[in-house]
């Protein structure tokens, strides 16, 4: 009952804190508050938000995935690379793809074969991915010739495909979780492991297919990132890993494991996406763009503590009339 009433407390708050960032930047600018800004905002946090969705499952599971930050970028080359090379947009996206699925399947041997802690695996495969992605370009940046090819991030009806792609998943994945045995297992490998190897969870094949979902999702945003720059490089989606800890934890995820929810991940995408957007079009320059998402990161992971702090404070004046 009382997580109950955390979570629900806590997207009460994340809603408002929304509510209140839009009004301060409606406030600041007429440009903010339009049609197609908006559109603006659903086009650069679509692809957070598909990156958020496989951290979602990872953080649930009581893991983290860092290497999301290179499984990007080493699949936007690829897809680039081998598109360039006369491979089909569906052929080069399937292998790039692929990569991201290959990179997953790594960090869960390492995670649920060997034990390695999740944050020292996936950032070990994070320099690995990176590195590649540098390999493969020369430290360049290779541009897509063929402008057909970049069809994912094009618009139907004014609104990004890859932002209805982006609400397609959000929808499977609260499915997946909400409604299914994997999700209730999920749940309970996330809050314990060892009870769920006694309740009968395959757990190592648990830890393996959240990392592949991470993999793939990562490389999927990968490919939309080549394609809204039209364009494929080993610095793209820089800081795709701890923004997207920082969606799903905003959201109510724990990084202890067996917390969060696609509501609230999705609303802590739409406040990232909202932040950056609302400070670049003020003009804002982007380190402090980055300042503000460490805060906001800090804020989520000790919202528990900062929620309590009223009752902490009503039991020293409590402990304090005691003994006087």
């Amino acid at each position: 009952m009382k997580d109950f009433i955390r979570r629900n407390v806590q997207m009460l708050w994340l809603v408002i804190f929304y509510l209140v960032i839009i009004i301060i930047f409606s406030s600041k600018t007429t440009r903010f508050a339009t049609i197609s800004n908006s559109i603006n905002i659903l086009d650069s946090a679509s692809v957070l938000g598909i990156i958020a969705m496989g951290q979602l499952f990872t953080i649930i599971a009581g893991g983290i995935d860092l290497s999301v930050s290179g499984i990007a970028p080493l699949s936007a080359v690829i897809f680039v690379k081998l598109a360039n090379n006369g491979l089909s947009g569906i052929e080069a996206g399937a292998v790039a793809i692929l990569v991201g699925l290959a990179v997953g399947a790594v960090n869960g041997f390492l995670v649920s074969r060997l034990s390695v802690m999740p944050m020292i695996a996936t950032l070990a495969t994070l320099s690995v991915t990176g590195g590649l992605a540098y390999i493969v370009t020369d430290g360049t940046t290779l541009l897509l010739n063929d402008i057909s090819i970049a069809w994912l991030s094009a618009r139907s009806m004014g609104i990004p495909r890859h932002a209805i792609l982006f609400v397609i998943l959000a929808l499977i994945t609260f499915v997946i979780l909400k409604f299914t045995t994997y999700g209730r297992a999920l749940y309970a490998v996330g809050g314990s492991q060892e009870a769920g190897r006694l309740a009968g969870i395959r757990v190592t094949a648990m830890l393996n297919s959240v990392y592949i979902i991470s993999g793939v999702l990562a490389g999927l945003a990968g490919i939309i990132l080549a394609s809204q720059m039209m364009a494929g490089s080993a610095t793209l989606g820089s800081t795709l890993n701890m923004d997207s800890v920082t969606a799903v934890v905003l959201g109510g995820g724990s990084l202890t494991g067996g917390a969060g929810s696609v509501l609230g991940s999705v609303i802590g995408v739409l406040i990232l996406g909202t932040l950056t957007n609302g400070m670049s079009v003020m003009q804002i320059q982007t380190f402090y763009q980055e300042v503000v998402t460490g805060i906001i990161l800090l804020i989520a992971v000790n919202f528990d503590n900062i929620l309590s702090i009223p009752s902490r404070l009503q039991a020293l004046k409590n402990h304090a009339k005691k003994r006087k």
